[in-house]
């Protein structure tokens, strides 16, 4: 019957006194890392063995090594390949793939020679025959034989690739002070009834491990989009804005554009760009005052406004979309502002949530995204504040190379888009849009006219894939998404 491991290893250590573990490797015919493993069993009986570390150097015939061994050397390939009368170096370096090694490793040897009398150059064999020395080292290093072979001389074949040396860390056991050769089974657990007999006094239990890391707990970890949604939470709160609800992902044509003094005809309002209803197709719950104002002006227009001089219709403003954009929810949050008992009180608003356009996807695309919104109202601010809220912003999210470029928006005049650099793709992309809300949206809900409003809508993924290197935002989200790079991912990548 064949001995365990460890019973093996004892009766060695009983016999011989004292051993490697790399040669008990070899004598137990046995992986070394079985052995190592046996070994530490042992020890955790106690010091029935004394195990100290050492070290040895190996030499290993490499992947072309062991094509040698099967082949021949590269210089003797190159030899064999010479004919009586000789070839020319160009056809002699298409005889094998590594002759032009073979070649300068057999001139160097002095076993061939270029013959430049004739009309042509031609190699020739300079001795009738040659020993494939190098063949027989690796056949002998393979073996296990490979003492009589001077460090030189291994090292060339170092050198060439044929060897490589390696070092093998191993363990030199000798007899501990409670050596034995059987080992008795430790305890891991103290029961009652060890307790209650006291048979825990003459048993021995096996010591606990206080270094052991243990296994990982099973957990859900925090996506990047998340973490940064959370640090941008934090940057508007520390700035003074109100979240905002945003918990409708369907909305009404009338807020998502009509309110905002989209026209009813602009491309955004088509099938190719928006994600219409079918089912509840239409809504009917508008404020009907306030609607009749928006009609106006758009139709219309007013102080100081010609509106856009068409035909407005109410079955174009229930048509319920999937929000396009989170402003909906802000045009909402100024009406009721406009219209609160006490009048107006300036406000700082901000929301974070999904939005759906029916977009191309690619590397800075989707068609499900968040959408990160600022809006403030006061009393004559003007576009200078606006960009020193962004740059502040921004300047919080560690984003230091960001661009404004002159825009146009239905709803805000001036407008401004905002740019930010991404290293990796080596180009500046849009994160978001900005500006002043006109007056043709700010007067149907009533807001005074000493009072300003400005805003700006930000993508959550671009930043996101700037913060984290990520070229294609489809590896930020959807199938491709490597689940690693979520677990691995830096709790918060945002400077400070």
């Amino acid at each position: 019957m064949q001995l365990e491991l460890t019973d093996q290893i004892l009766n060695y250590i009983q016999e011989h006194g004292k051993a490697d573990t790399i040669d008990l490797a070899a004598q137990f015919s046995e992986d070394h890392q079985k052995i190592i493993g046996a070994l530490k069993s042992i020890e955790a009986h106690g010091e029935i063995l004394c195990s100290e570390t050492t070290s040895t150097k190996v030499w290993e015939v490499t992947g072309e090594g062991n094509y040698v061994i099967e082949h021949g050397s590269h210089e003797v390939t190159v030899f064999n390949a010479i004919p009586a009368d000789g070839i020319s170096q160009p056809d002699l370096m298409k005889t094998s793939p590594n002759a032009k090694v073979g070649f300068s490793k057999a001139m160097s040897q002095g076993w061939i020679l270029i013959d430049k009398s004739g009309k042509v150059p031609l190699v020739r064999r300079k001795v009738e025959t040659v020993e494939d020395l190098v063949q027989q080292h690796l056949v002998d290093i393979a073996a296990g034989k490979a003492v009589s072979i001077l460090d030189n001389i291994k090292n060339d074949y170092k050198k060439r690739k044929l060897l490589s040396e390696n070092t093998i860390k191993s363990f030199i056991i000798t007899k501990g002070p409670d050596f034995t050769t059987t080992l008795k089974k430790l305890e891991t657990d103290l029961t009652t009834e060890m307790l209650a007999s006291g048979s825990w006094k003459d048993l021995k239990f096996k010591e606990y491990n206080f270094e052991a890391l243990g296994a990982p707990p099973n957990a859900g970890f925090q996506h990047p989009l998340l973490k940064v949604r959370s640090e941008v939470t934090d940057i508007f709160t520390q700035m003074g804005f109100v979240e905002m609800p945003t918990n409708n992902f369907v909305e009404a044509s009338f807020w998502n554009f009509d309110a905002l003094f989209q026209p009813q005809m602009h491309p955004a309002r088509d099938a190719q760009d928006t994600f219409f209803l079918s089912d509840p197709e239409k809504s009917n719950k508008f404020p009907l005052d306030y609607l009749e104002r928006v009609k106006s002006a758009h139709e219309n227009g007013g102080n100081g406004s010609i509106g856009y001089r068409y035909k407005w219709k109410i079955e174009e403003a229930q048509k319920n979309i999937l929000r396009t954009h989170t402003t909906g929810v802000s045009a909402r949050m100024l009406y009721k502002l406009a219209n609160q008992e006490g009048g107006f009180k300036p406000v700082k608003y901000f929301s974070i949530d999904k939005v759906f356009r029916n977009e191309t996807l690619d590397a800075t695309h989707l068609a499900e995204f968040h959408q990160v919104e600022g809006v403030l109202a006061g009393v004559d601010i003007s576009l200078g504040g606006l960009k020193g809220i962004i740059a502040e912003f921004f300047a919080k999210m560690g984003l230091t190379e960001v661009q404004f470029k002159p825009a146009y928006n239905p709803y805000t005049e001036p407008s401004m888009e905002i740019f930010a650099y991404h290293k990796g793709l080596g180009k500046w992309i849009e994160i978001g849009n900005s500006g002043m809300f006109r007056r043709e949206m700010l007067d149907p809900m009533n807001i005074p006219q000493n009072v300003n409003v400005y805003g700006y809508g930000l993508s959550l993924e671009r930043p996101t894939m700037i913060k984290y290197g990520i070229k294609n935002i489809r590896e930020l989200i959807g199938p491709k998404v490597d689940l690693k790079m979520v677990q691995e991912s830096a709790l918060c990548r945002l400077d400070k």
